[in-house]
């Protein structure tokens, strides 16, 4: 509140005054300029972060299926790891280590693909917000 209390007196005292035309002109065009340098840098920006959240997006499915198909192809009598132990949680685990494995790279790959969809809903709230923003303008 007391901030924009405080906004609001420094653009109350601020009276600019245009007495070179030229001056002015010169200025405006040289803020417009960087104005749209920095709407370049941030679509440019948002078109890198969207081509690195498709790429991990198709990396991660591809690992995936690796993984997946690896462990659908191995031994079933083997397991993948092994504690040495006696301990029955850990005994049980080992013993259901392919099931184990699977859910674990399972739930990964859904938590992968909900992030996905979320960044795309970020992304395409914030292409709205620049639309909206140069529409006002």
């Amino acid at each position: 509140m007391n901030k924009d209390k405080a906004l609001e007196e420094l653009f109350l005292a601020n009276k600019p005054q245009f007495d070179d035309k030229d001056v002015f002109m010169a200025s405006l065009a040289k803020r417009l300029d960087t104005v749209e340098y920095i709407k370049q840098h941030q679509e440019a920006t948002i078109r890198r972060y969207k081509m690195a959240v498709v790429v991990a997006f198709l990396a991660g499915l591809v690992v995936g299926g690796i993984a997946i198909a690896y462990l659908l192809t191995s031994p079933t009598d083997v397991p993948l790891f092994s504690f040495k132990t006696q301990f029955v949680l850990l005994q049980w685990l080992c013993d259901n280590s392919r099931m184990v494995t699977v859910a674990a790279i399972s739930l990964l790959m859904v938590f992968g693909i909900t992030s996905f969809i979320g960044n795309i809903q970020e992304l395409m709230s914030l292409r709205k917000s620049h639309q909206h923003q140069r529409a006002s303008l």
